[in-house]
């Protein structure tokens, strides 16, 4: 059965997308190797890390590294830069700060659980406080007026069970001018714990005339089809399920406008996929960040797969690029000698 009318071109503001398959802002994973390594495997939208509104630590290493877009717009999507703070004029001021360096579309993080963000008030914790949510959006849009570049939202369904406003929210946010809504489908309070659910989401959809993006545990083609046709939304936003396993996104476009499943990756393929993402990791962070902060990203292309358990935690270890790229070479040398495909179980997060 064809699925064509759940795959479809997005727009945000003026940006035409290839697709309707977005890659989530994750601290610490949604660097720039990571979002266009994802943009090549078929996601049609990706959105930056998180980045501080305090003026004060724009010139930090952190920021200046998570506001690096260097080569992105050579991949056609728009440079999405996503910010975090409590403060409207903060707010307002970091947003021209990077429209004017180079940012196409300036997204607000009203979503982010992490204690370290909810107790300055940011995040999810700004949805407690709707009077404050709403002169946010007004600085931030009002900032941006003249320059083209839209302005976006990511939120939660509310701050717990009981307190599911993320509906409200929407008509705030409307009304404010913000061009496109994504909702992760859990409050606050249950952080990552527990499944999502999407009836918040459908109801957000139905309220608003913006488009709206579902988000959370969009793991499998099945699964966004299912989110599209039970949501009504316009896209779909996959975040833990794409570490490790970019080529989801070319998964589900597929499954999408076939109704079929693309073969499961040849060992091969990942093993090239691996490799090239790590030398671009290193690239960008330089050796001795490079090495530490790659370890996560190895543990999880290997996860799932036989033998992975004990080559992760020998992976941890290692403390320089050459055993790093030595040890993923032998791991993958072996697997393929095992077999040549690995199964869709296999490499599932």
């Amino acid at each position: 059965m064809c699925e064509e009318r759940h795959l479809s071109p997005m727009q945000i503001g003026p940006h035409i997308l290839r697709n309707n398959l977005f890659v989530a802002p994750m601290a610490g994973v949604t660097d720039r190797p990571f979002r266009m390594l994802c943009k090549r495997l078929g996601a049609g939208y990706a959105v930056s890390e998180m980045a501080a509104s305090n003026a004060l630590l724009w010139k930090s290493e952190k920021t200046m590294r998570r506001l690096n877009h260097v080569g992105e717009r050579s991949q056609g999507a728009p440079v999405a830069v996503q910010l975090a703070g409590a403060d409207p004029a903060m707010l307002a001021e970091a947003a021209k700060f990077n429209a004017d360096r180079g940012a196409e579309i300036i997204d607000i993080n009203m979503g982010c659980p992490a204690k370290k963000v909810c107790n300055v008030a940011a995040g999810s914790a700004l949805m407690r406080d709707e009077p404050l949510v709403g002169k946010i959006l007004d600085a931030v849009v009002r900032s941006l007026e003249g320059t083209g570049v839209p302005v976006t939202l990511k939120m939660r369904t509310g701050w717990n069970r009981d307190n599911r406003n993320a509906v409200r929210l929407a008509r705030v946010a409307e009304s404010a001018g913000i061009r496109m809504l994504t909702v992760h489908g859990r409050t606050r309070a249950d952080g990552y714990t527990g499944e999502a659910e999407y009836d918040t989401i459908a109801e957000v959809k139905a309220s608003v005339s913006i488009p709206v993006v579902a988000n959370g545990d969009i793991t499998t083609p099945e699964r966004a089809r299912d989110v599209l046709r039970h949501t009504k939304a316009d896209a779909v936003m996959i975040g833990r399920a794409a570490q490790g396993r970019p080529w989801i996104f070319r998964e589900i476009e597929h499954f999408l406008a076939t109704g079929t499943h693309l073969p499961a990756p040849e060992v091969t393929e990942i093993h090239q996929l691996l490799i090239a993402h790590l030398h671009d990791h290193y690239a960008f962070y330089g050796v001795e960040d490079g090495v530490r902060t790659a370890r996560k990203h190895i543990g999880w292309y290997v996860k799932g797969i036989a033998g992975a358990k004990e080559f992760r935690a020998h992976a941890m270890t290692l403390e320089t690029i050459e055993a790093q790229i030595a040890a993923v070479n032998q791991f993958f040398e072996m697997l393929g000698e095992r077999e040549a495909r690995l199964t869709y179980s296999e490499t599932t997060p």
